[in-house]
């Protein structure tokens, strides 16, 4: 496959970790580390994205020792993109913006995965070696 046809369904992940807003830090913070992953979507109860959570919020907040909820920590205003963007659009969004993920939703605001810069790294690692583009 072209680099050119590339669409951010080809690098995104799909099983992707997610927590409600109504939730404990702490238990976000868990999910992070257990996962060993730097950001969780915040999604309402039908899967719908309402925010996101780093894992520097999420860090930040705890080293306070006072438990919060999501609701407080996450980013509300979150940039996202569709599945069938061409991922180089992606790409410029994240670079941007300065950011290191970047939620996928369907037309109905559902969440279907998440892109991020380690997806960009394993797609130059690809490149790189001559193997195919496309997962």
């Amino acid at each position: 496959m072209k680099p050119s046809m590339l669409r951010v369904a080809d690098l995104m992940t799909t099983g992707v970790i997610t927590v409600k807003e109504s939730e404990p830090d702490l238990k976000a913070l868990a999910e992070m580390d257990v996962g060993q992953i730097r950001h969780l979507p915040v999604v309402d109860g039908r899967g719908k994205l309402v925010g996101i959570l780093s894992d520097r919020d999420l860090r930040s907040a705890t080293a306070s020792k006072r438990p919060r909820r999501v609701a407080e920590l996450m980013t509300s205003q979150v940039l996202t993109i569709g599945p069938d963007t061409p991922a180089h659009e992606a790409a410029v969004i994240m670079l941007q913006n300065k950011i290191s993920s970047l939620p996928v939703v369907d037309e109905h605001g559902t969440l279907v995965g998440l892109v991020t810069q380690t997806d960009y790294l394993e797609l130059a690692r690809r490149a790189l070696l001559g193997l195919p583009l496309g997962r």
